[in-house]
C-alpha cells in the first residue's frame, strides 16, 4: 500500500511539473507564434492583392463565416482577399487565398495549403496554373476544368486537383457576390 501511494505521489509530482512547463512554454512563445502567423497571413495577402497603403489584415470585415481582408490606396478600396478551400483533392484539403477586384474579377490566387501528390497534384502550386484563373469572374467564365467543359486547364494524371482548386475559387467567388453589400458597405470590421 505504501508502495502505491508513493508511486502515485511521483507521478503526480511530475505530471503537474510537465503541465506547469509546457503552461510556462506556450506562454513565453505565444507572441512570437501570433507574429509569424501574421507575417504568413499578410505574405499571402500581399501576393493575391494589388499595390495598396493600408494594412489588410486590420482592415477586416466577416461576412458568412468568412472574413474578407479589404486592401486600399489613398482611401479607395482596390481590392479584396478571401482564403476559400475544398476538401475534394486527391490527398484532402485544399486551403486557396483568392485576391479579388471589388468587382469580383479574380487578381491573383495562393495555394496555402495543400498535400497532394508531389510532381502531380503539387503543380497547383505553379504559376502557370495559378495565373489561368486572372480576370476571371463568375460572369466571365466557366467554372469547370476543361476535361468537364470549362475553362480551367487541369494536370495530365492529376485532374482531382485542378477540380477541387476550381470548385473552391467558384465556392469562394460566390460567397463574396452574396455578400458583397455587406463586405464592401461596412460590415463588423474584425479586430
Amino acid at each position: 500500500m505504501k508502495e502505491i501511494l508513493r508511486l502515485m505521489v511521483v507521478l503526480t509530482t511530475v505530471s503537474a511539473l510537465a503541465g506547469f512547463s509546457l503552461a510556462y512554454v506556450n506562454e513565453k512563445t505565444k507572441a512570437p507564434r501570433e507574429y509569424q502567423d501574421r507575417m504568413k497571413l499578410l505574405g499571402s495577402l500581399n501576393t493575391v492583392l494589388p499595390p495598396h497603403d493600408n494594412e489588410p489584415d486590420k482592415d477586416a470585415v466577416e461576412a458568412g463565416g468568412t472574413t474578407y481582408y479589404i486592401s486600399k490606396e489613398d482611401g479607395a478600396v482596390n481590392g479584396i482577399a478571401f482564403e476559400t478551400s475544398s476538401d475534394k483533392g486527391y490527398s484532402g484539403l485544399i486551403r486557396v487565398m483568392v485576391g479579388i477586384k471589388p468587382g469580383g474579377e479574380v487578381i491573383a490566387i495562393e495555394i496555402v495549403e495543400q498535400k497532394e501528390t508531389p510532381g502531380l497534384g503539387t503543380k497547383i502550386a505553379e504559376g502557370w496554373f495559378k495565373d489561368q484563373y486572372k480576370g476571371k469572374s463568375l460572369a466571365n467564365a466557366r467554372w469547370q476544368v476543361k476535361k468537364d467543359g470549362g475553362d480551367f486547364d487541369q494536370i495530365s494524371g492529376a485532374t482531382i486537383s485542378p477540380r477541387a482548386v476550381t470548385s473552391a475559387v467558384r465556392s469562394g467567388l460566390e460567397a463574396y457576390e452574396k455578400n458583397k453589400q455587406q463586405i464592401l458597405g461596412g460590415g463588423h470590421d474584425v479586430q
